[in-house]
């Protein structure tokens, strides 16, 4: 199936707003598109819209073609488009592969233009009286893209006397070349895309099966790693792999670490690297607020083969996992029963708290009126352990809850409430683990549940504050390192109760 890619007139608007000085240049060009009975029929542009290719190497030089038709003036390679282009990228694509035998899966698009042009020159033609053609304004819409390291050497076709490279200052074209030097890609090929590899350490893998149904989107019916593509507000592949992760999934996966760079072939035919991560989290994935996508899955790598997948991705998780072989015995109890707990014991629910500190002031948060625990009363920020480490699940409810970013090893635990809050409860621990260092400002993410934010001195707590909040506060302050409430009192040694 061809990819599908913005029609004409979406991405010359979008090259507009870039470059809104060019609006007036440029409405020919939007009143041709508009006329348009299909904007996807390509067919139907006028022969005055071509697109170029301009291709950038590591050297920040642009590959032009002499022609002996054009008195051997260095262009850079393009054309017409045609009914078979999937989109103007793939006319451009297609110029470079037919003039200078360089094919797609040797290009990278750039994480600033991606796949929306870089220019769009504009040039007079005279009316020419041997065909009748009338004098007519000519758009070349140009798409820049890099060359990879193990690109082969131009092969040119016949009618191209040679290959030239010439650096941005030297760009024949002055709109593009002014373009080039302001913002020109430096030509290295770095990763625009992250994914993370997702395992338990116990040999399975959480997979993500993507949508059927919409042909448009990166592996259709797949199962697949989760991640996407770099956004502006992302500083690096991490922080895109981070925002993926929360963005699809509400997954917060403590200590990513970078594993590798990978290279696919994207449905236009580039090449896509991939900055890959690995992170351990134990969690039920069935307990995920999944956004896209059909469902997630733990897998076994005994599954893979059976599996609706990419060659590309099975290949790569078959290595992370010879690399990382399941413990002996990872699985056995899995089908099993779950053994019955001690005689004469009960499950404790786990809860995890923040206490951030600055100036002397701590960070609580307003309650939702509404909320079914504790509404309209100031609290610390919260969460219940789910099949998780303390510290992994700390970490992912502060980013679920207030958009803090915190490494597990900057936290530590500074007091304990071992509490019942009435006797027919489940008895509670609930950890307070204090951040020596965080990013970010808290945020409101999750407004159903905290109206407010707001710093208070912590001698000065407001009123209502959560019971057993104040108390180990107080206790931080103190210096204690633990607390009980809701529990009879113990019996004196030596007497009876």
């Amino acid at each position: 199936m061809p990819p599908v890619l913005p029609p004409p007139r979406a991405l010359v608007s979008a090259y507009l707003d870039r470059n809104p000085a060019e609006r007036d240049v440029l409405a020919g060009l939007l009143t041709a598109l508009d006329a348009l009975g299909d904007p996807a029929d390509l067919s139907a542009l006028p022969g005055h819209v071509t697109c170029g290719a301009v291709v950038v190497d590591r050297h920040r030089r642009v590959l032009h073609l002499r022609h002996p038709a054009s008195g051997g003036l260095p262009r850079h390679p393009g054309g017409r488009v045609e009914a078979a282009d999937a989109g103007l990228p793939a006319t451009a694509l297609r110029a470079v592969a037919e003039e200078a035998g360089i094919p797609a899966s040797f290009l990278v698009l750039t994480s600033e233009f991606a796949d929306g042009p870089i220019d769009i020159g504009v040039r007079d033609t005279a009316p020419d009286p041997l065909s009748g053609e009338p004098a007519r304004r000519h758009y070349d819409v140009r798409f820049v893209f890099l060359l990879a390291d193990d690109a082969p050497a131009p092969a040119l076709r016949e009618e191209a006397a040679d290959a030239v490279w010439l650096p941005f200052e030297e760009v024949p074209s002055p709109s593009l070349r002014r373009k080039l030097v302001a913002s020109g890609p430096d030509g290295a090929v770095v990763p625009t895309n992250a994914s993370a590899i997702v395992h338990d350490g116990r040999g399975r893998y959480l997979l993500h099966l993507r949508d059927a149904d919409k042909p448009w989107i990166w592996e259709p019916g797949c199962w697949a790693l989760m991640g996407g593509g770099r956004e502006p507000q992302d500083r690096d592949p991490y922080d895109t792999v981070v925002r993926e992760l929360v963005e699809e999934a509400g997954l917060v996966v403590a200590g990513l670490e970078p594993y590798a760079v990978e290279h696919v072939v994207s449905t236009l035919g580039t090449r896509v690297p991939i900055q890959l991560f690995t992170g351990r989290w134990n969690g039920d994935p069935a307990r995920l607020r999944l956004t896209e996508g059909v469902m997630l899955a733990w897998v076994r790598p005994e599954q893979f083969p059976h599996m609706t997948m990419l060659e590309s991705t099975r290949e790569l998780l078959e290595r992370h996992a010879a690399e990382h072989p399941a413990p002996a015995g990872a699985f056995a109890d899995e089908d099993a029963a779950s053994p019955a707990a001690p005689p004469g014991t009960v499950p404790n629910v786990v809860g995890v708290h923040l206490y951030l500190e600055r100036g002397g002031q701590v960070l609580l948060g307003l309650r939702h009126p509404d909320s079914a625990y504790a509404g309209g009363s100031w609290h610390v920020l919260a969460g219940h352990c789910e099949a998780e480490a303390a510290t992994a699940c700390l970490v992912r409810e502060a980013y679920e809850e207030a958009g803090l970013v915190i490494d597990p090893a900057d936290v530590d635990l500074v007091h304990t409430v071992h509490m019942r809050e009435r006797p027919s409860a489940l008895p509670r621990v609930q950890l307070f683990f204090r951040a020596r260092r965080w990013e970010g400002v808290p945020e409101l993410r999750e407004p159903d549940k905290c109206v407010a934010w707001q710093w208070w001195d912590a001698k000065d707590l407001p009123e209502p504050t959560v019971p057993y909040a104040r108390a180990a506060l107080d206790g931080i302050r103190a210096g204690r390192a633990y607390t009980e409430l809701g529990w009879p009192r113990p019996p004196s040694p030596g007497r009876r109760p």
